[in-house]
């Protein structure tokens, strides 16, 4: 792990880190109706405590805040709903299935869930919809958590060179590629990403399991869809930059660089327009942090929470 934290704090690391799971920290599990459509969520922590807004990546759902959350609840109010068309969640045919409406929903779901002023965490998809969450209400942020969500195109890893191919020259062959993508080797290529074979050890192969079998036909056009409105999405990406600028939230940015979507750079580009922003990079972590280096990334985001408070 490089630069979060000294060597000397390891034992106390340890130590916070065994106390957090104590008390009544239970993840709670629930539907609530948005537009009329019924979204799965989950909850930790009291309803009068500070809340983190917890929105998904791809291909996952909620789950992948199942440990993160009980880890923080004893301070802590967080929610993390399943977006429509993912995990528990319905799969209307009248949603608008696109990073605005994404983000339009979200803002909805908040104002349901009574959350009025909120620390974002910011992760894959989950960062360009938290992003545009934040432009609309930026009033509302009370912080930002930054865990592997790519906002700078001059960084962009490896990984993207296909879908950047695409969106120059889409053609039905390119296409193709990325309905192949969505499927359960797709899935498993997404999770494992480009970790060594120790940390991929700890990635447990319920994650492509669960969600591709959760993939129905419909869904799967959903995210098809999705990843070929990152094109669009690209052009937003100077938007959330200026927010950043403008209103700098505080900030704590946590990394894992074995990332062939969005390497060391794409973290470090956030200091651009955060100077003040705490960056943390975990060496051998990769885009799924939360399954991998928990521990870890729950210390610092615990430091940082405190600093809020």
């Amino acid at each position: 792990m490089r630069n979060p934290l000294p060597p000397s704090m390891a034992i106390r690391i340890k130590r916070e880190a065994a106390t957090m799971s104590t008390g009544s920290n239970a993840v709670r599990h629930g539907y609530t109706k948005v537009d009329g459509h019924r979204i799965f969520y989950r909850e930790a922590g009291r309803a009068d405590a500070p809340a983190v807004l917890l929105p998904h990546g791809y291909p996952c759902s909620s789950y992948e805040f199942r440990d993160l959350m009980p880890a923080l609840a004893d301070r802590w109010r967080l929610v993390a709903p399943d977006f429509p068309g993912f995990g528990y969640s319905d799969t209307p045919e009248d949603f608008d299935y696109s990073f605005d409406g994404y983000a339009r929903f979200l803002a909805k779901f908040a104002d349901g869930a009574g959350l009025q002023r909120y620390v974002l965490y910011l992760h894959d998809y989950g960062s360009q919809i938290g992003l545009r969450l934040a432009i609309q209400a930026p009033e509302r942020i009370a912080g930002l958590i930054i865990q592997n969500g790519d906002i700078y195109a001059d960084t962009l890893g490896p990984k993207y060179e296909g879908l950047l191919r695409h969106f120059e020259h889409p053609n039905a062959e390119s296409r193709w590629q990325l309905v192949d993508a969505v499927s359960e080797q797709g899935y498993r290529e997404e999770f494992l990403n480009d970790v060594g074979p120790d940390v991929a050890e700890r990635i447990p192969p319920d994650l492509w399991t669960l969600h591709w079998n959760l993939t129905t036909s419909q869904r799967a056009k959903i995210a098809v869809a999705l990843m070929e409105g990152l094109k669009e999405n690209l052009e937003w990406f100077p938007k959330y930059q200026a927010y950043l600028r403008e209103h700098t939230p505080p900030t704590l940015i946590v990394w894992g660089p074995r990332d062939g979507y969005m390497p060391e750079a794409s973290a470090r580009a956030y200091l651009r327009d955060l100077p003040q922003a705490q960056l943390h990079l975990l060496d051998d972590g990769g885009h799924w942090l939360l399954e991998t280096h928990l521990q870890e990334v729950s210390v610092l985001v615990r430091r940082f929470l405190d600093t809020l408070a």
